[in-house]
Protein backbone atom coordinates (compact mmCIF):
# COMPACT_ATOMS: atom_id res chain seq x y z
CA UNK A 1 0.00 0.00 0.00
CA UNK A 2 1.50 3.43 -1.01
CA UNK A 3 1.75 6.35 1.44
CA UNK A 4 -1.30 8.24 0.10
CA UNK A 5 -3.49 5.14 0.36
CA UNK A 6 -2.24 4.52 3.87
CA UNK A 7 -3.08 8.12 4.97
CA UNK A 8 -6.53 7.89 3.39
CA UNK A 9 -7.30 4.62 5.17
CA UNK A 10 -6.08 6.09 8.45
CA UNK A 11 -8.34 9.16 8.07
CA UNK A 12 -11.35 6.97 7.28
CA UNK A 13 -10.67 4.85 10.36
CA UNK A 14 -10.45 7.93 12.59
CA UNK A 15 -13.69 9.32 11.16
CA UNK A 16 -15.47 6.01 11.76
CA UNK A 17 -14.25 5.89 15.37
CA UNK A 18 -15.40 9.50 15.84
CA UNK A 19 -18.88 8.70 14.50
CA UNK A 20 -19.22 5.67 16.77
CA UNK A 21 -18.11 7.68 19.81
CA UNK A 22 -20.51 10.52 19.05
CA UNK A 23 -23.41 8.11 18.55
CA UNK A 24 -22.71 6.26 21.79
CA UNK A 25 -22.70 9.48 23.81
CA UNK A 26 -25.77 11.09 22.27
CA UNK A 27 -28.16 8.23 21.53
CA UNK A 28 -30.74 7.40 24.21
CA UNK A 29 -30.36 4.29 26.30
CA UNK A 30 -32.42 1.24 25.44
CA UNK A 31 -34.58 1.90 28.46
CA UNK A 32 -35.35 5.47 27.41
CA UNK A 33 -35.73 4.52 23.75
CA UNK A 34 -38.28 1.83 24.51
CA UNK A 35 -40.26 4.08 26.81
CA UNK A 36 -43.29 5.53 24.98
CA UNK A 37 -42.76 9.18 24.21
CA UNK A 38 -46.34 9.96 25.18
CA UNK A 39 -45.61 8.77 28.71
CA UNK A 40 -42.56 11.01 29.01
CA UNK A 41 -44.52 14.06 27.93
CA UNK A 42 -46.60 14.14 31.06
CA UNK A 43 -47.44 17.82 31.16
CA UNK A 44 -49.88 17.69 28.21
CA UNK A 45 -53.44 17.52 29.47
CA UNK A 46 -56.70 17.94 27.75
CA UNK A 47 -58.33 19.88 30.54
CA UNK A 48 -57.01 23.31 31.52
CA UNK A 49 -56.03 23.44 35.21
CA UNK A 50 -56.15 26.55 37.35
CA UNK A 51 -54.04 29.44 36.13
CA UNK A 52 -51.38 29.07 38.80
CA UNK A 53 -50.95 25.36 38.20
CA UNK A 54 -50.86 25.89 34.41
CA UNK A 55 -48.02 28.38 34.76
CA UNK A 56 -46.19 26.09 37.14
CA UNK A 57 -46.47 23.06 34.85
CA UNK A 58 -44.82 25.03 32.03
CA UNK A 59 -42.01 26.35 34.19
CA UNK A 60 -38.50 25.06 33.52
CA UNK A 61 -35.25 25.70 35.35
CA UNK A 62 -33.56 28.84 34.10
CA UNK A 63 -29.90 28.68 33.12
CA UNK A 64 -29.43 31.57 35.56
CA UNK A 65 -31.11 29.64 38.38
CA UNK A 66 -29.35 29.48 41.74
CA UNK A 67 -29.60 25.68 41.64
CA UNK A 68 -26.29 23.88 41.31
CA UNK A 69 -25.62 21.41 38.51
CA UNK A 70 -26.01 18.54 40.97
CA UNK A 71 -29.37 19.90 42.16
CA UNK A 72 -30.57 20.31 38.58
CA UNK A 73 -29.57 16.75 37.71
CA UNK A 74 -31.36 15.45 40.80
CA UNK A 75 -34.45 17.52 39.94
CA UNK A 76 -34.70 16.18 36.40
CA UNK A 77 -34.15 12.60 37.60
CA UNK A 78 -37.06 13.05 39.99
CA UNK A 79 -39.19 14.62 37.25
CA UNK A 80 -38.45 11.71 34.93
CA UNK A 81 -39.33 9.12 37.55
CA UNK A 82 -42.55 10.99 38.31
CA UNK A 83 -43.59 10.64 34.67
CA UNK A 84 -43.45 6.87 34.67
CA UNK A 85 -46.97 5.56 34.80
CA UNK A 86 -48.01 3.46 37.76
CA UNK A 87 -50.56 0.86 36.71
CA UNK A 88 -53.52 0.65 39.04
CA UNK A 89 -56.05 -2.11 39.57
CA UNK A 90 -59.64 -1.48 40.64
CA UNK A 91 -61.60 -4.01 42.69
CA UNK A 92 -65.14 -3.77 44.08
CA UNK A 93 -65.33 -6.59 46.64
CA UNK A 94 -68.42 -5.54 48.58
CA UNK A 95 -71.37 -3.18 48.89
CA UNK A 96 -73.67 -1.88 51.58
CA UNK A 97 -77.20 -0.49 51.47
CA UNK A 98 -77.64 2.88 53.16
CA UNK A 99 -81.00 4.15 54.36
CA UNK A 100 -80.91 7.83 55.24
CA UNK A 101 -84.20 9.57 56.10
CA UNK A 102 -86.34 9.09 52.99
CA UNK A 103 -83.48 8.02 50.69
CA UNK A 104 -82.02 4.59 50.11
CA UNK A 105 -78.95 3.79 48.02
CA UNK A 106 -76.09 1.32 47.52
CA UNK A 107 -72.51 2.21 48.41
CA UNK A 108 -69.82 0.39 46.40
CA UNK A 109 -66.51 -0.27 48.14
CA UNK A 110 -63.65 0.37 45.69
CA UNK A 111 -60.14 -0.88 46.41
CA UNK A 112 -57.37 0.72 44.34
CA UNK A 113 -53.98 -0.93 44.37
CA UNK A 114 -50.80 -1.00 42.35
CA UNK A 115 -50.25 -3.96 40.05
CA UNK A 116 -47.06 -5.94 39.64
CA UNK A 117 -46.16 -6.25 43.31
CA UNK A 118 -47.65 -6.60 46.79
CA UNK A 119 -49.27 -3.27 47.61
CA UNK A 120 -49.47 -2.56 51.34
CA UNK A 121 -50.70 0.99 50.70
CA UNK A 122 -53.91 0.22 48.87
CA UNK A 123 -56.59 2.91 48.86
CA UNK A 124 -60.19 2.23 49.85
CA UNK A 125 -63.06 4.55 48.91
CA UNK A 126 -66.83 4.29 48.63
CA UNK A 127 -69.03 5.66 45.86
CA UNK A 128 -72.72 5.34 45.06
CA UNK A 129 -74.46 4.87 41.70
CA UNK A 130 -75.19 8.61 41.36
CA UNK A 131 -71.46 9.37 41.77
CA UNK A 132 -70.61 7.06 38.86
CA UNK A 133 -73.47 8.55 36.85
CA UNK A 134 -72.19 12.11 37.41
CA UNK A 135 -68.67 11.07 36.40
CA UNK A 136 -70.00 9.53 33.21
CA UNK A 137 -71.93 12.69 32.27
CA UNK A 138 -68.91 14.89 32.95
CA UNK A 139 -66.59 12.73 30.89
CA UNK A 140 -69.04 12.61 27.98
CA UNK A 141 -68.99 16.42 27.86
CA UNK A 142 -65.24 16.52 27.31
CA UNK A 143 -64.30 13.14 25.87
CA UNK A 144 -67.31 12.28 23.71
CA UNK A 145 -65.17 10.61 21.04
CA UNK A 146 -63.12 8.55 23.48
CA UNK A 147 -66.25 7.55 25.41
CA UNK A 148 -68.13 6.47 22.30
CA UNK A 149 -67.81 2.73 22.99
CA UNK A 150 -67.92 2.94 26.81
CA UNK A 151 -71.12 1.48 28.19
CA UNK A 152 -72.66 2.51 31.50
CA UNK A 153 -75.04 0.33 33.57
CA UNK A 154 -78.52 1.76 33.32
CA UNK A 155 -80.72 2.38 36.33
CA UNK A 156 -83.83 0.21 36.48
CA UNK A 157 -87.27 1.22 37.71
CA UNK A 158 -87.44 -1.72 40.10
CA UNK A 159 -85.05 -4.26 41.58
CA UNK A 160 -82.14 -1.85 42.19
CA UNK A 161 -81.55 -3.36 45.62
CA UNK A 162 -81.74 -7.04 44.71
CA UNK A 163 -78.60 -9.10 45.15
CA UNK A 164 -78.58 -9.98 41.47
CA UNK A 165 -78.64 -6.36 40.23
CA UNK A 166 -76.06 -5.24 42.82
CA UNK A 167 -73.63 -8.03 41.82
CA UNK A 168 -74.08 -7.18 38.15
CA UNK A 169 -73.25 -3.55 38.84
CA UNK A 170 -70.22 -4.46 40.93
CA UNK A 171 -68.72 -6.21 37.91
CA UNK A 172 -69.89 -3.48 35.52
CA UNK A 173 -68.37 -0.65 37.56
CA UNK A 174 -65.11 -2.58 37.97
CA UNK A 175 -64.83 -2.95 34.18
CA UNK A 176 -65.92 0.66 33.74
CA UNK A 177 -63.11 2.03 35.93
CA UNK A 178 -60.57 -0.28 34.32
CA UNK A 179 -61.56 0.92 30.86
CA UNK A 180 -61.46 4.60 31.84
CA UNK A 181 -58.04 4.19 33.41
CA UNK A 182 -56.70 2.51 30.27
CA UNK A 183 -57.25 5.77 28.32
CA UNK A 184 -54.42 8.19 29.08
CA UNK A 185 -56.39 11.36 28.38
CA UNK A 186 -59.09 10.29 30.84
CA UNK A 187 -56.92 8.90 33.65
CA UNK A 188 -55.03 12.21 33.70
CA UNK A 189 -58.15 14.35 33.53
CA UNK A 190 -59.18 16.40 36.55
CA UNK A 191 -62.71 14.97 36.41
CA UNK A 192 -61.52 11.38 36.77
CA UNK A 193 -59.04 12.25 39.54
CA UNK A 194 -61.69 14.29 41.37
CA UNK A 195 -64.09 11.35 41.28
CA UNK A 196 -61.51 9.23 43.13
CA UNK A 197 -60.22 11.83 45.60
CA UNK A 198 -62.43 14.92 45.93
CA UNK A 199 -65.07 13.65 48.44
CA UNK A 200 -62.37 12.58 50.88
CA UNK A 201 -60.44 15.83 50.41
CA UNK A 202 -63.57 17.89 50.97
CA UNK A 203 -64.23 16.04 54.22
CA UNK A 204 -60.61 16.47 55.33
CA UNK A 205 -60.56 20.21 54.67
CA UNK A 206 -63.92 20.60 56.40
CA UNK A 207 -62.41 18.96 59.49
CA UNK A 208 -59.34 21.19 59.21
CA UNK A 209 -61.48 24.34 59.11
CA UNK A 210 -63.36 23.05 62.16
CA UNK A 211 -60.16 22.52 64.13
CA UNK A 212 -60.48 18.71 64.00
CA UNK A 213 -56.83 18.28 63.06
CA UNK A 214 -56.49 14.63 64.09
CA UNK A 215 -59.41 13.51 61.92
CA UNK A 216 -58.33 15.78 59.04
CA UNK A 217 -54.80 14.37 59.19
CA UNK A 218 -56.06 10.79 59.19
CA UNK A 219 -58.07 11.38 56.00
CA UNK A 220 -55.31 13.38 54.28
CA UNK A 221 -52.73 10.66 54.93
CA UNK A 222 -55.13 8.11 53.40
CA UNK A 223 -55.74 10.13 50.24
CA UNK A 224 -52.22 11.48 49.59
CA UNK A 225 -50.93 8.07 48.44
CA UNK A 226 -53.70 7.75 45.87
CA UNK A 227 -53.19 11.34 44.74
CA UNK A 228 -49.50 10.69 44.17
CA UNK A 229 -50.26 7.66 42.01
CA UNK A 230 -52.90 9.43 39.96
CA UNK A 231 -50.89 12.62 39.34
CA UNK A 232 -47.40 11.28 38.62
CA UNK A 233 -47.17 13.50 35.56
CA UNK A 234 -48.01 16.64 37.53
CA UNK A 235 -46.30 16.41 40.96
CA UNK A 236 -47.05 20.07 41.77
CA UNK A 237 -50.78 19.30 41.91
CA UNK A 238 -50.48 17.53 45.28
CA UNK A 239 -48.68 20.44 46.98
CA UNK A 240 -51.90 21.75 48.61
CA UNK A 241 -52.54 18.36 50.22
CA UNK A 242 -48.96 18.08 51.45
CA UNK A 243 -49.21 21.59 52.91
CA UNK A 244 -52.51 20.74 54.62
CA UNK A 245 -50.72 17.80 56.25
CA UNK A 246 -47.98 20.20 57.39
CA UNK A 247 -50.62 22.49 58.95
CA UNK A 248 -52.27 19.57 60.79
CA UNK A 249 -48.98 18.22 62.16
CA UNK A 250 -47.92 21.71 63.20
CA UNK A 251 -51.15 22.43 65.08
CA UNK A 252 -50.97 18.99 66.69
CA UNK A 253 -47.46 19.94 67.89
CA UNK A 254 -45.65 17.39 65.73
CA UNK A 255 -42.95 19.68 64.28
CA UNK A 256 -40.71 16.85 63.04
CA UNK A 257 -43.52 15.30 60.98
CA UNK A 258 -44.60 18.73 59.77
CA UNK A 259 -41.05 19.44 58.60
CA UNK A 260 -40.84 16.07 56.83
CA UNK A 261 -43.94 16.73 54.72
CA UNK A 262 -42.87 20.34 54.20
CA UNK A 263 -39.65 19.09 52.61
CA UNK A 264 -41.69 16.89 50.26
CA UNK A 265 -43.77 19.89 49.22
CA UNK A 266 -40.73 22.12 48.74
CA UNK A 267 -39.04 19.52 46.54
CA UNK A 268 -42.00 19.75 44.17
CA UNK A 269 -41.80 23.55 44.11
CA UNK A 270 -38.06 23.78 43.55
CA UNK A 271 -38.48 25.42 40.14
CA UNK A 272 -42.00 26.74 40.74
CA UNK A 273 -41.34 29.75 42.95
CA UNK A 274 -44.35 31.57 41.49
CA UNK A 275 -46.71 28.99 43.01
CA UNK A 276 -49.09 30.49 45.58
CA UNK A 277 -47.91 28.02 48.25
CA UNK A 278 -44.18 28.65 47.80
CA UNK A 279 -43.60 31.63 50.13
CA UNK A 280 -46.06 30.58 52.87
CA UNK A 281 -44.43 27.16 52.87
CA UNK A 282 -40.93 28.66 53.06
CA UNK A 283 -41.95 30.84 56.02
CA UNK A 284 -43.45 27.85 57.83
CA UNK A 285 -40.38 25.73 57.15
CA UNK A 286 -38.10 28.43 58.57
CA UNK A 287 -40.15 28.47 61.78
CA UNK A 288 -40.12 24.66 62.01
CA UNK A 289 -36.38 24.41 61.27
CA UNK A 290 -35.63 26.95 64.02
CA UNK A 291 -37.84 25.05 66.46
CA UNK A 292 -36.16 21.73 65.60
CA UNK A 293 -32.62 23.12 65.70
CA UNK A 294 -32.10 22.52 61.98
CA UNK A 295 -30.31 24.73 59.46
CA UNK A 296 -32.76 27.48 58.48
CA UNK A 297 -30.27 29.86 56.88
CA UNK A 298 -30.56 28.28 53.42
CA UNK A 299 -34.35 28.57 53.63
CA UNK A 300 -34.01 32.18 54.78
CA UNK A 301 -31.73 32.92 51.83
CA UNK A 302 -34.34 31.54 49.40
CA UNK A 303 -36.99 33.71 51.01
CA UNK A 304 -34.84 36.85 50.79
CA UNK A 305 -33.90 36.03 47.20
CA UNK A 306 -37.58 35.74 46.27
CA UNK A 307 -38.39 39.06 47.95
CA UNK A 308 -35.70 40.88 45.98
CA UNK A 309 -37.06 39.55 42.67
CA UNK A 310 -40.79 40.02 43.29
CA UNK A 311 -42.91 43.07 43.98
CA UNK A 312 -44.25 43.14 47.54
CA UNK A 313 -47.68 41.50 47.55
CA UNK A 314 -49.97 40.24 50.27
CA UNK A 315 -49.03 36.67 51.12
CA UNK A 316 -51.36 34.44 53.10
CA UNK A 317 -50.03 32.16 55.79
CA UNK A 318 -49.90 28.45 55.04
CA UNK A 319 -52.88 27.82 57.30
CA UNK A 320 -54.92 30.61 55.68
CA UNK A 321 -54.31 29.06 52.26
CA UNK A 322 -55.20 25.58 53.51
CA UNK A 323 -58.58 26.56 54.97
CA UNK A 324 -59.52 28.19 51.66
CA UNK A 325 -59.20 24.94 49.72
CA UNK A 326 -62.45 23.22 48.72
CA UNK A 327 -64.63 26.02 50.04
CA UNK A 328 -67.96 25.74 48.24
Amino acid sequence: MDQDSHCTAERELLEAVSRITTFSTTSPSDKEENQPKAEISCQVRKENPEKDDLQDSKATPSPHSSMTTKELQEYWRNEKSQCKQIKLLFEIPSTRIVEHHLSKYVMYKIIILQTGSFDSNKSVIERRYSDFEKLHRNLLEEFSEEMEDVTFPKKTLTGNFTEEIINERKLAFKDYLRLLYSMKCIRRSKKFIDFLTRPELQEAYSCLRGGQYTKALEILLEVIGLQERLTRGNPVSIVPTLCAIVVCHKDLENPASAFEYGEKALSRLRVHSSHRYYIPLLETMITLAYELGKDFLSLQEKLEEWKTKKDPVRVFTLKELAVREYVQ
